[in-house]
């Protein structure tokens, strides 16, 4: 038997690792399950050691496989590099809108890729949502993005690759002098009688006003009139004071001066977020970015699903594959 380790195995190997499920790992790699599952045997027959624990309900590493990925992990970013030139080129990558917020995913993960990886550039750009950025990934004048992927039209999902990186938890935001905004919570039954803002007037978050609508339809709620949105914190500020509506947010979004964000419940509605890139995209700084949703997604359970919440199916699916 040849001694020579393909990439491919490799990189079988480590998607296996971080999903611990062979069929996301599959979707992830655009392979069948079948042929993931041959070289991830072929590589544990070449290393001599079982790298996975599997069980009908569960993927676990084996103490061989713990060892191996990160070694693993940096000789795909090698390989990667020494064949596109990556090192020598930043990866830009869209965290959606510049406002800050207190628990941001598209932040935290860039700033732990930065973090171990301080020899790459990892440039941050500002599109304004996930429908906005798709469309610069497939014209190859971005590189990764983050957002509702099931919310895309299927035409563009089929281009592009996903890898679900947390479950967020779905708020409303409403400047404080609102009604509704001095309770620590809102069940969704609170919401009859005040439309919800679920920024259908901006063209760059259609995958999030699907969500909203879906929401909102669900349980008999309504939606705003679509206005015109804002940039920035000072215009979104403005923007609440003026129309009134609660906005449809995410527990760890936007920090608005003059406003409040309230989580809802009763049931928690979920927004599935994930790493979005063009499928054949080598760069280190995508194998950082994957390394550090695995960390923080394992550390802090990301996608670990609530009793009681409520998801899109669609969202649901990409999660069961």
């Amino acid at each position: 038997m040849s001694r020579d380790l393909h990439p491919r195995l490799l990189r079988g190997f480590v998607a296996t690792a971080e999903t611990l499920h062979f069929g996301r790992a599959a979707e992830r790699l655009h392979v069948a399950q079948q042929a993931l599952s041959r070289d991830v045997r072929a590589l544990e027959r070449l290393l001599g050691d079982a790298l996975f624990t599997r069980t009908t309900r569960s993927v676990e590493l084996t103490p061989a496989g713990i060892g191996l990925l990160p070694r693993a992990r940096r000789l795909l970013a090698l390989h990667d590099e020494i064949l596109s030139g990556a090192a020598h080129r930043p990866l830009l990558l869209d965290l959606n809108s510049d406002v800050t917020g207190p628990d941001l995913t598209g932040v935290r993960l860039l700033e732990r890729a930065r973090a171990a990886r301080p020899d790459g550039e990892l440039l941050a750009r500002f599109h304004g949502g996930l429908a906005a950025a798709s469309a610069e990934l497939l014209a190859h004048r971005l590189d990764v993005s983050f957002g509702r992927f099931a919310g895309l039209p299927a035409g563009v999902r089929a281009q592009l690759a996903q890898v679900p990186v947390r479950l967020e938890r779905v708020s409303v935001m409403m400047k404080a002098g609102h009604v509704l905004a001095d309770r620590p919570a809102l069940r969704l039954a609170d919401l009859a009688g005040h439309p919800v803002d679920v920024c259908a007037g901006n063209p760059a978050t259609t995958e999030w006003a699907d969500l909203g609508v879906r929401l909102l339809r669900e349980h008999g709620l309504t939606p705003a009139a679509p206005y015109v949105p804002p940039v920035g914190v000072d215009e979104t500020a403005r923007y609440l004071a003026r129309h009134g509506d609660p906005m449809l947010t995410t527990v760890g979004g936007p920090l608005i001066p003059g406003a409040v964000n309230v989580p809802l419940v009763d049931p928690v509605p979920l927004s599935l977020v994930s790493l979005v890139h063009r499928p054949d995209l080598r760069h280190p700084g995508l194998v950082a970015l994957r390394a550090a949703a695995a960390e923080l997604g394992a550390r802090e359970q990301w996608l670990r699903r609530p009793a009681g919440s409520w998801l899109p199916a669609a969202d649901g699916a990409l999660l069961a594959v």
